[in-house]
């Protein structure tokens, strides 16, 4: 390994370590004394019944870890949205599972915390998973009641999603460890099966404070909606448990006897290992992501070895496509090309920038995987569509809205990963989150913006500039610096992947090594659902 890749592999591996210290202090929750309290009451932590609960031996993808990152900081933050959530292995079976974590502001849900629990039920229901709810929170957090209550994508769509997926024959668990108050006992009631823990979980529409006001009657937590109450008078709930391990051991058994699995059979083979060795995947990126670099060479490092077929090798080469294997798997990659490559015509072609013969390419590409029900892999690191006059006199919108329009209405399974840049266009081109991507992941190194720092502050700046002279004012170019400074570092704070997976823009930062894992479990997950929709792409301008 030369030099420039060492000094690569250090900064990659530098840039996941600061995430995994992010990571680190995330999994705190709520802080040690909040755990400490947790443990005065004989509960587990939230990441604690999940770890009790998931098969040792298998892997657990968390899903957004970063939700909420830096957010509500008037409030005290809300660390993991306060719920801890990911796609593992219960008694062997793949499937969803969401813990509010109590020691962050009781459980209670920010606007965060119902996005989160809604992407995790959208995970359910698009790849036809079982979810299990282990359930502790005290509802709604009501100083932000307006921002979670009352909308389409709120608190309350997700017992409307409860209905759903018992239509759909999904598998829903609910394990009641702590308090289940007021709209949130609707939950466990629309799950398949309850199960309660003694002296601790806690099911009512009103509590016993709110009971006293509104009715004027005293009477406790347990004997207003606690387990026995529960399984011995009202039925609303199936089984009764001293401990959360026993009452988490029964959720083990349940998903022990689920019926048989009416797969999608995406093609798999016996998995090789690539071609490069897991390590050589850091050494590709240069720091900052300031230089070219050859897409083929992250590729070599995740798919199987020998697997990697390039379809139109020598035409459109901004965008690599090609049938290939990860773990196995049969899947079709549509990557960014980063080096300066030549065209059909002998022109030269900037890294990472969306020509429109590449564009025609890769929407030709995404129609072939959907004909062969082969899932896609999007390899993300694009600064946009190229523009100017010869490109639109090219027709460079009408060769990207194909593209958009592939792949807005693919019907197979496509996951994405933003290894560099994610820039305008080219996110919606390379199927970024408002294209349905069923998992969407991002390297240390992403950056996700309208267009790239450095252009975006310059223009703000030219705005705010022209604003400012028209009222009469005189901008020195030391004020001006100044602008442009705080514009600049206001810009690239909001470009960084942890603010985007703050917003569940992804759903989470991963080690670069892991993407070979990431890919894989996903289209293990996307299996799951047999029904695979008609592929129809509408009017396309040709």
């Amino acid at each position: 390994m030369n030099l420039e890749m060492n000094k690569n592999e250090d900064a990659q591996k530098m840039a996941w370590s600061f995430i995994r210290q992010k990571l680190e202090v995330i999994a705190e929750g709520g802080g040690n004394k909040a755990i400490a309290k947790q443990k005065e009451k004989n509960k587990l932590t939230a990441r604690e019944r999940i770890e009790y609960l998931i098969d040792a031996n298998k892997p657990f993808v968390e899903i957004g870890a970063f939700a909420g990152y830096e957010m509500y900081a008037e409030y005290g933050g809300c660390p993991a949205g306060g719920v801890v959530a990911g796609v593992g292995y219960v008694s062997g079976r793949q499937c969803v599972i969401v813990a509010n974590d109590q020691t962050v502001k009781a459980g209670a849900w920010f606007p965060i915390t119902g996005k989160k629990n809604l992407r995790m039920q959208e995970i359910a229901m698009e790849n036809h998973l079982p979810i299990i709810y282990i359930v502790d929170s005290a509802g709604v957090f009501l100083p932000m009641q307006d921002e979670i209550f009352p909308d389409k994508e709120h608190f309350g769509r997700m017992f409307r999603n409860n209905a759903k997926m018992s239509a759909m024959g999904i598998t829903q668990i609910a394990a009641v460890t702590g308090a289940c108050v007021a709209g949130g006992a609707y939950l466990p009631i629309m799950s398949d099966e309850t199960l309660m823990v003694e002296e601790a979980g806690s099911i009512f529409l009103a509590g016993p404070y709110l009971v006293k006001a509104a009715v004027g009657e005293d009477i406790d937590a347990e004997t207003l909606g606690g387990a026995v109450t529960h399984t011995e008078i009202s039925g609303i709930a199936d089984y009764k448990f001293k401990t959360e391990q026993d009452c988490l051991d029964q959720v083990k058994k349940i998903m022990d006897k689920l019926g048989p699995i009416n797969y999608a059979g995406f093609n798999r083979t016996e998995p090789k290992n690539p071609i490069k060795g897991i390590e050589e995947i850091y050494s590709v990126q240069s720091e900052g992501n300031t230089k070219t670099y050859n897409m083929l060479d992250i590729i070599d490092s995740i798919v199987d070895a020998d697997s990697l077929d390039e379809f139109k090798q020598d035409y459109g080469k901004s965008i690599i496509c090609g049938y290939a294997r990860v773990d196995g798997w049969a899947v079709g990659i549509v990557a960014n090309q980063r080096l300066v490559v030549k065209n059909k015509k002998g022109e030269m072609q900037l890294g990472g920038v969306i020509y429109g013969d590449s564009a025609d390419k890769a929407a030709r590409f995404i129609l072939n995987c959907n004909q062969k029900k082969i899932p896609l892999v999007f390899l993300q690191d694009v600064t946009g569509f190229m523009v100017g006059s010869k490109s639109e006199h090219s027709g460079i919108t009408k060769d990207g809205a194909k593209l958009v329009n592939a792949v807005a209405n693919s019907v197979v399974p496509k996951i994405t990963i933003i290894v560099g840049n994610s820039y305008g266009a080219g996110n919606y081109a390379m199927c970024g989150k408002a294209y349905d991507p069923r998992f969407i992941y991002a390297w240390p190194s992403a950056k996700i913006a309208v267009m790239g720092g450095e252009q975006a502050a310059k223009t703000m700046l030219q705005i705010q500039v022209a604003g400012m002279k028209a009222k009469g004012k005189v901008v020195t170019p030391e004020a001006e610096k100044e602008l442009l400074d705080g514009i600049t570092a206001n810009y690239t704070r909001q470009t960084k992947p942890e603010y985007a997976a703050a917003r569940l823009w992804v759903d989470a930062i991963i080690d670069p090594k892991e993407t070979r894992k990431m890919i894989s479990e996903g289209i293990a997950a996307a299996n799951h659902n047999a029904v695979i929709p008609e592929f129809k792409t509408g009017v396309f301008q040709v």
